[in-house]
This record gives structure tokens, sequence and C-alpha cells, in this order.
């Protein structure tokens, strides 16, 4: 343990850092301690990712210091935050595609032989025993684009678990120390889960469970109350850049803690962190608005089954891998069909994302950054850049059009940003899932594909969603809804379609729509189930 006894190993005096002089962090306190594990939570944007950051050696503060194992530090790059012990694992996978599982795991602090050569052979081996330490099976020699968002996350957790003495005696190595000498240590973790599915989770809190019980100090940060709830001690809520509250977790509410978040009392949302949603509320659904009937594409898909009428949400559970995004993009037209058809208010569509676009079928991808947004363009250019030729007049874009689209998002979805020029990589991950929304919703779709449109999103951002969602299906659009998050899938979906090996295997309605319902349709496929059954 630290030097201090129980004194704490981490810790943030009076925190000050502004960015092109708005305030992201103003006079923060943050206290973490030896074998806790303490919940970083706020909004996007209400300056989580900016308190890592900063006490990681990613930026320096403007004013206040950071402790770490009594001393004051002054990281100068991560990796000084690495080698004293402080580990992050961030919400987007932060590897090298293009290289092995093993040489990302010991990235930079490879085993060596004969002076510059790197020991490949001791490498792998001991990634072999990490991964299998943690229940991750996968070969340490595949590349690491190769595997699927929730292995790569279980890799990066890997990773950062590398540095403790356990790994490192597996190089044959004494592990590093803290400052002082000690082997006070910090895992950072920043969004883990949310590329996980349920089995990766329960490995994952077994993993901090253990670091928790070895003495090393984690930092949780989660938008899934449930989590939070069930792994930490100890909250710190952050709001507008500043410390709304710190204390233990167990005496206070969800409600309360959804409140001190957002700053205001919240009478639309459930004790448990969701808004009601009311699908029985939604506009009468009439004929399949979208139709697919035997959807396969490039061995990825063995034959898909479903329909969305107007006014319907329809969720599409499975498990990680069971197609739930591969039959999202074979919709959009992003992937190509093998076989089978996909019609859009009765007529079929043609290959292709454009005759999808056209038709008013447009899909809000999983991975905003790879996928969907252009990082180094404005928010404004985001928002308007497929509407552009509705923007113009004999090819002139209409800049008066634009600011009207623009202005009319950003005040819909609440996005925070401090002017519409503003760089949308600037903005917290939360905010950019909601540019990336704005931008299909200014096109006026019949049928909004979203694929995890809540992935890294806080709780009051997530139910904003949730209520827009629920909105544009009273307004008659119809909404294929895909969610890691079973509760969020059943609350917002007025039947739920399920996913198994790339088949659609079961599709459940009425009182099987519930969290329950869809684990046993995972399971099972909708056999010997007289409640589930595919679409007619």
């Amino acid at each position: 343990m630290n030097s201090e006894g129980d004194g704490p190993v981490l810790e943030a005096r009076g925190l000050d850092k502004s960015f092109g002089g708005v305030a992201a962090l103003r006079r923060v306190d943050f206290t973490l301690r030896a074998g806790e594990v303490h919940a970083l939570v706020g909004e996007n944007g209400a300056g989580k990712s900016t308190l890592i950051k900063v006490l990681t050696g990613v930026h320096r503060p403007d004013a206040g210091e950071v402790r770490y194992a009594g001393r004051p530090v002054a990281f100068g790059a991560p990796i000084d935050a690495q080698r004293a012990g402080i580990c992050t694992i961030y919400q987007e996978v932060n590897l090298v595609g293009s290289m092995s599982v093993a040489a990302n795991l010991f990235l930079g602090r490879e085993p060596r032989r004969f002076g510059p050569l790197v020991d490949r052979h001791a490498m792998h081996r001991a990634a072999g025993e990490l991964l299998a330490g943690l229940g991750i099976d996968v070969d340490p020699r595949r590349r690491l684009d190769t595997l699927g968002l929730g292995t790569q996350q279980m890799v990066a957790l890997a990773r950062a678990a590398s540095t403790d003495a356990g790994a490192a005696g597996a190089l044959g190595r004494a592990p590093s120390s803290a400052p002082d000498g000690n082997t006070a240590r910090v895992m950072i973790m920043d969004e883990p889960t949310s590329s996980l599915e349920p089995r990766e989770v329960s490995t994952l809190f077994e993993v901090v469970r253990g670091l928790r019980e070895r003495g090393i100090a984690i930092v949780f940060v989660s938008h899934r109350l449930a989590e939070l709830y069930e792994l930490c001690e100890t909250v710190t809520v952050l709001r507008d850049g500043a410390v709304a509250h710190t204390g233990n977790l167990a005496g206070l509410s969800r409600l309360r803690l959804i409140s001190l978040m957002l700053g205001r009392e919240l009478e639309a949302v459930r004790h448990d962190g969701t808004t009601t949603f009311h699908p029985e509320q939604h506009a009468k659904p009439g004929e399949p608005l979208l139709r697919a009937r035997g959807l396969t594409s490039r061995g990825t898909l063995g034959g898909v089954d479903l329909d969305v009428r107007a006014g319907e949400v329809v969720g599409l559970a499975g498990l990680l891998g069971s197609g739930r995004s591969e039959t999202m993009t074979a919709l959009a037209g992003v992937a190509g069909r093998d076989s089978g058809t996909v019609s859009l208010a009765g007529r079929e569509l043609s290959a292709g994302a454009p005759a999808a676009i056209r038709a008013g079928l447009v899909l809000v991808p999983e991975d905003r950054k790879a996928e969907g947004l252009v990082l180094n363009l404005s928010v404004r250019e985001n928002i308007v850049l497929a509407a552009l030729p509705r923007l113009s007049r004999f090819g002139v874009v209409s800049r008066a059009r634009q600011d009207r689209v623009v202005d009319t998002f950003i005040r819909r979805l609440r996005i925070k940003v401090s002017g519409p020029d503003q760089p949308v990589s600037e903005l917290s991950g939360g905010n950019q899932q909601k540019v990336m929304l704005a931008r299909w919703l200014a096109m006026s779709p019949k049928v909004l594909l979203l694929d995890e449109p809540t992935r890294g999103i806080d709780v009051g951002a997530k139910a904003e969603v949730q209520t827009l969602i629920d909105e544009l299906a009273a307004d008659g659009l119809g909404i294929l809804l895909v969610s890691s998050d079973l509760e969020e899938l059943v609350e917002g979906a007025a039947k739920v379609v399920v996913m198994r090996d790339g088949t659609s295997v079961a599709e459940l309605t009425g009182a099987r729509v519930s969290v329950a319902g869809v684990m046993d349709a995972i399971a099972q496929g909708g056999e010997g189930s007289a409640s589930t059954g595919r679409p007619a």
C-alpha cells in the first residue's frame, strides 16, 4: 500500500482546465484510496474525460495539483503515468489494429534477448497466460483488427492488467512500482463494458474484484447505473466541470444520483434510471414499412426475416457476433446481400447505400468515429453533410438553410457545443453521437436503423435520445434498434427480433418483450415457445 497507510493513493486538488476559453474543469477535488472502486459519473461534457486525462498526463492542469502515493506529480505523458503504475482503459479501444494481440499487450515493454531483439516466444507465452487468466479465448498471434469490438475491449483490459505484478512476473521481470518504491497502483476504466456481452461483463467484474482485493485502486466510469451499484463503493459526480457530489454510493438513490448529474429533478425518469416508454401509445402500426426476407450476406448472415411498421420501434437482440450489426449494414446497403429481399413501403430496394438513402432508409452506425463522423470538420458541416443537395438551389448551398437545420437539431438534441463551427473532434462522445443522429434526422427518413445509439452516452443524454426515439415513432417513423443493454431494448421496443448465429430465430411480442424473454430466446432460439415465432 502507499506510504500514507489509509491515505489517498491518487488525489486531485483544485484542478482547473480550459480549452479555448471554455472551462472543462473548475476547482475539482478528487480522492482515490487503495483497494477502492470509485465511480466517476456525469453527463457527457461534465469533465470526466478531461479529469482522467489530467490525472494520467495527457493534459497539464491550468491550476491545482495531482498527488500520487502521497507526493505531487506532473506526468509529462501517459507513458510516464503508466510506468508509475497508473493504467487506463479508454472507452474507444486505443490499440494498434494491424499488430497481433500479443504485440498490443506488451507494446513498448516487449521482452528482449540478445540486446534489441524481441523475444517473441516469451511474449506469446506470457500473452497466452494473461489472456487465459482473464477468461479471454483468443490466439495471441492473431491480428487485433480481425476481432470484434467486444474482444478488442477485453484485450485492452488485459493490456492494462498486464502492468500488474502477476503479468510482469510472467515475463520474468520485477514489477514496476509507484514513485516511493511501493506497489500502490491505480487502474482507470472509462466505459469498459460498452462493447462487451454479458459473459464478458461478468469476467470483467471478476477481474475488478480481484484487483481490488490486491489493493489496487480503481476509477470506474460507466453510464450503466446497475454496474455502478454492483461494483462501486464511492462515487464522485461531475457537472459542468465541477464536483457536484462525492461520497458513499450505497446511500444514494438512483433517482438522486441522476438528479445530481443533471442538476435538475427528473419526473420522467424511473427509479432504475430509464425513461418510461409506452409503445402502445404510438401511431397504430399498419402494413410493414420495412420488410426483409431470407437476407444473407457474405457468410455473416444465414437468413434474416423481419418487419418494421410505421410508428413501431423494433428491437434487434442477440449476443455479440449474432449478426445484429451485419443485419443493419445489409439492410442499409452498406454491406452486399448474397440473397434475399429488402423492401421499403412496398417497393423492393436495389443494392447499395445511395438507393437506400434516397428511398428513406438510413443507418446510424455503431462506431461513430470510424464509420460516421468526419472528425476534422465542424459540427455544422457534419450535421448537414448528407442533406447538402436538399439545401442547395442551382448548385449553390444556402447558408441560411444550413443554419436553420443545424440550430434546430442542436436545440432538439441538446448538443453541447461552444458554437456550430466548433470541430466535432472536440466534443464528448455522447455529443458526437448526437451530431451523427442529427445528420440523418435532417434527411427526414422513413425508417431509421439505430445501431447502439446510446453507447457511451450518459444517463441524461440517454434519456433524451430514448425520448426522441419514442417521439419519432409516434410521428410515424419506423425504427429498428440494436442495443447491448437489454433493459433499454425492451423498454423502448414494442417487438423484439432475436438473432443467433446470423439468423433471426424468434420474434417476441406482448408480455414476452422482457429481459427474461429475450435471454430465453437467445438461449433456446425460440424453440418450444408458443409466444415466439417468425414474421409472416
